[in-house]
């Protein structure tokens, strides 16, 4: 049987957990998958192009587990009442093929992409960082925020969107975090003033700079979220050269990330490097990072993995028979036929 984990499961289980609990439960699970980053089987994902949006398949595996996400990425989609981002995925059995876990991945995902850039703020933010931009206020932005107050020890967080409604959204929803000072800014240039780090979150599928190089300050750590998608950026060109840049998986990134914009010899760091000890990560602390996040397959497996040893171990979700269940695996038909154990009967009156 599959466990099914659709969206009132995933609310429960994240509900039971806590929300920061499990933010960090799954940035630890992505750092040490990280680490063995060479165990996996790898590669870019699969996407189908519109002008309005993308779908994408992401697969990953090692020897003991296959995973893949469904995802989309349609920023009309909000003037729809849909969101821009929703997925679901399923972790399988190597062995034998057999999916034990089909998961939503909507909620997931927003989870496993500010964990992922806690992960990555850990090993190149300077130490002590007090004060955080958060550019872009929709769907992804309390994550981002609960993550980096809980776990990196961030107290202040400046917020912008030219959105004013996701700006209160925002507010409204962290109001029960008081330690959390929330400080509404007009402009990006105003809320990056001062921040030891900076993220970047917005949506909108196009060629933007929404940081630019009069903005930077020495010592600050950017992590670019919501350039995920060819032809989609963030990041002004000389803020890249600026800096010393990380990804993920740096054929992706290659395609979908920021640094899409540079020459294809631009020099970037992939982050397992650094969490593996094999690579520097900062160099000093007037130097300038980029964390160019596109999000990854193995982010994704992280999370999966994650959930199944959860939804097991609480009960939460159920057993599905997602593959028929048999005792000849050689009689496919009679799950076809009149003689399917699960054949239902018609009563007639």
């Amino acid at each position: 049987m599959t466990r099914f984990v659709d969206v009132p499961a995933m609310s429960a289980l994240i509900q039971t957990l806590g929300v920061t609990d499990f933010i960090g439960q799954l940035a630890d699970a992505i750092e040490s998958d990280f680490v063995r980053w060479p165990q996996f089987e790898k590669s870019a994902r699969l996407a189908s192009h519109s002008d309005i949006g993308v779908i994408e398949l992401m697969p990953v595996s090692d020897a003991d587990r296959y995973a893949f996400k469904y995802v989309n990425g349609h920023p009309a989609n909000t003037g729809k009442n849909l969101f821009t981002v929703m997925a679901f995925g399923v972790l399988a059995d190597v062995s034998t093929g057999y999916p034990v876990v089909l998961s939503e991945l909507t909620l997931a995902t927003a989870l496993r992409t500010c964990a992922t850039s806690l992960v990555a703020a850990r090993a190149l933010a300077r130490h002590e960082a007090k004060r955080m931009a958060l550019i872009g206020n929709g769907a992804q932005s309390e994550f981002q925020a609960l993550a980096f107050h809980r776990w990196l020890g961030i107290d202040e967080i400046a917020i912008f969107d030219v959105d004013s409604k996701a700006s209160d959204k925002l507010e409204r929803n962290l109001a029960d975090y008081t330690d959390l000072r929330i400080i509404r800014c007009n402009s990006t240039a105003e809320a990056v003033r001062g921040a030891d780090i900076v993220t970047t979150v917005t949506a909108d599928k196009t060629r933007a700079a929404i940081i630019t190089p009069d903005m930077l300050e020495p010592g600050v750590h950017i992590n670019g979220v919501g350039g995920d998608c060819p032809g989609k950026t963030e990041l002004h060109p000389e803020v890249l050269r600026a800096a010393r840049v990380f990804v993920e998986y740096e054929p992706q990134t290659r395609v979908e990330g920021d640094i899409q914009q540079m020459p294809a010899d631009f020099p970037v760091v992939e982050l397992w490097r650094v969490l593996g000890g094999h690579a520097e990560g900062r160099q000093d602390d007037a130097q300038i990072t980029v964390f160019d996040s596109v999000g990854f397959a193995l982010e994704d497996f992280s999370a999966l993995r994650l959930i199944h040893a959860h939804a097991l171990r609480l009960n939460i979700g159920r057993d599905v028979e997602l593959v028929p269940e048999t005792d000849d695996p050689k009689d496919l038909f009679r799950h076809a036929t009149a003689h399917s154990p699960h054949r239902r009967i018609r009563r007639v009156a």
